[in-house]
């Protein structure tokens, strides 16, 4: 089926020579680029306050990390990219330089080119870049990309957004969040909503608890100042794992685009109950302050566990878990949700748990459950049954976006669904910022352990195969 032919774009990355970039912008832009997805006509300008060297060297740099993210690049896709990519230097006080490469690159590519702004910069820079961008006119008329976290707390993600209203309409803000652009998440709705054998126990009635984990091995890799500033609850809770809750726990919207989905989003975060710092549990990882770039006396968390609640008829009193860290005993994206014993029947207090249904959000799909079955032999004995199925076995001609190519796909055709608006921003921080005002003390735990002892009293913890 032929593709819809796209405008020229230019692409403008701030923050170009980061680890974000190198990592996954410009790996997603090749991806684009290899399967025909990109315009036919744009141009990469990549901006910082400090120079890579010449462009030649820039694109050099580029290559050598596009060799380094797969084992089969096409040397004529490359060649291609990397001759569109140039490099101009600026900062918040100065982008008269790259407003005028930008105006020059737009005018040779036509009148109907379009601006695509990405800014991958710290969040105490944003605001600045911001002002600069409406100072120097490049943001009229662009589609302005701007990654997580949405401000450091409730004010300032408000200054924040008062500043993008102020050289741009909502409906040209693109708050990118990664983990909506991941093939599992939105599996998420289609599991629940096409199947009335799920959805129609998806509520408080049949499920005793919902538990959402995104562990991680790796330790912060060398983004200590970040995390210096940041720490996991700003990085992970306000962003990633409250936004798959409110996939988990929305009501079923009337179609899936913009306006619906963000709307059933939004629904569900009024209604999730402000943090209580008392069921909120922080930790740090042994060895942490060694890192570089972090304090010797650091007490900036790298694991957070709390109990939330969604106050709506269809979850009222259930419990919501959420579990995010470095260094811990395995690296997951699993939402575990927990059905309810049946109420009277032969088997109670068969001592084998509760029936379980299992999403693992990886790069490839799984579902799995628990349920329970008899034991094979003369006598009536249950016992518990894994069930799992790999999504991508099935269509094995299918290749799933990355979620960053999904989500730069997504700018360039004008599509907002998966991206946060400004009230979901908002409400998150009013939930989040009772922790933020009475931080609990990080407690120490080891590497690869599942983080300090404290989190275990929370609830029983489960995952599978753990």
């Amino acid at each position: 089926m032929s593709r819809p032919e796209l405008s020229p774009h230019v692409f403008v990355v701030f923050g170009a020579t980061g680890d974000l970039a190198r990592r996954k912008l410009f790996p997603g832009l090749y991806r684009l680029a290899a399967t025909k997805r990109l315009p036919t006509d744009y141009a990469v300008i990549g901006s910082g306050r400090h120079s890579p060297g010449s462009d030649d060297e820039f694109r050099d740099d580029i290559a050598t990390a596009l060799r380094g993210s797969s084992d089969t690049l096409d040397d004529d896709v490359l060649s291609d990219l990397l001759s569109r990519i140039r490099f101009q230097i600026s900062d918040a006080d100065d982008g008269a330089d790259l407003a005028s490469v930008v105006r020059e690159v737009r005018e040779k590519l036509g009148n109907d080119a379009r601006v695509v702004i990405y800014l991958s910069v710290p969040p105490e820079a944003m605001q600045s870049m911001i002002d600069m961008l409406g100072r120097e006119g490049l943001a009229e008329d662009a589609r302005i990309v701007v990654e997580k976290p949405f401000g450091t707390d409730l004010a300032s993600s408000r200054d924040l957004d008062a500043a993008l209203k102020r050289i741009a309409d909502e409906d040209r803000v693109y708050r990118i969040d990664h983990f909506l652009g991941k093939e599992a998440v939105q599996n998420i709705l289609a599991l629940r909503f096409a199947n009335g054998l799920i959805e129609s126990a998806w509520d408080r009635e049949h499920l005793e608890s919902v538990q959402i984990d995104v562990p991680e091995e790796l330790s912060i890799e060398g983004r200590g100042s970040f995390y210096e500033s940041t720490g996991c609850f700003r990085d992970m809770i306000t962003t990633h794992l409250c936004q798959v809750l409110g996939f988990v726990a929305m009501e079923p919207p009337p179609r899936v685009d913009a306006v619906s989905l963000r709307d059933a989003k939004a629904a569900v975060f009024e209604a999730l109950r402000p943090f209580d710092p008392d069921r909120v549990v922080f930790g740090q990882y042994d060895g942490y302050r060694n890192e570089e770039d972090v304090s010797d006396d650091s007490a900036v968390e790298t694991f957070v566990a709390l109990e939330a609640f969604v106050d709506t008829p269809r979850w009222q009193d259930v419990p919501f878990y959420l579990r995010t860290g470095k260094t811990l005993g395995d690296t997951r994206r699993t939402v575990t949700l927990t059905f309810r014993a049946p109420s009277a029947g032969p088997f109670g207090g068969d001592g084998h748990g509760p029936n379980r249904l299992v999403l693992e959000l990886t790069d490839e799909p799984a579902i799995g459950g628990r349920l329970l079955a008899k034991r094979p032999g003369p006598e009536l004995e249950l016992m518990p049954v894994d069930l799992s199925f790999d999504v991508g076995d099935t269509v094995s001609d299918e290749v799933p976006l990355e979620a960053y190519e999904r989500l730069l796909l997504d700018v360039i055709r004008g599509d907002q669904t998966l991206f946060t608006r400004s009230d979901e921003v908002d409400r998150l921080w009013q939930v989040c910022q009772p922790v933020l005002d009475a931080p609990p003390a990080a407690q120490p735990y080891a590497q690869g352990s599942w983080g300090p002892k404290e989190a275990l009293a929370l609830t029983d913890w489960w995952l599978p195969d753990e």
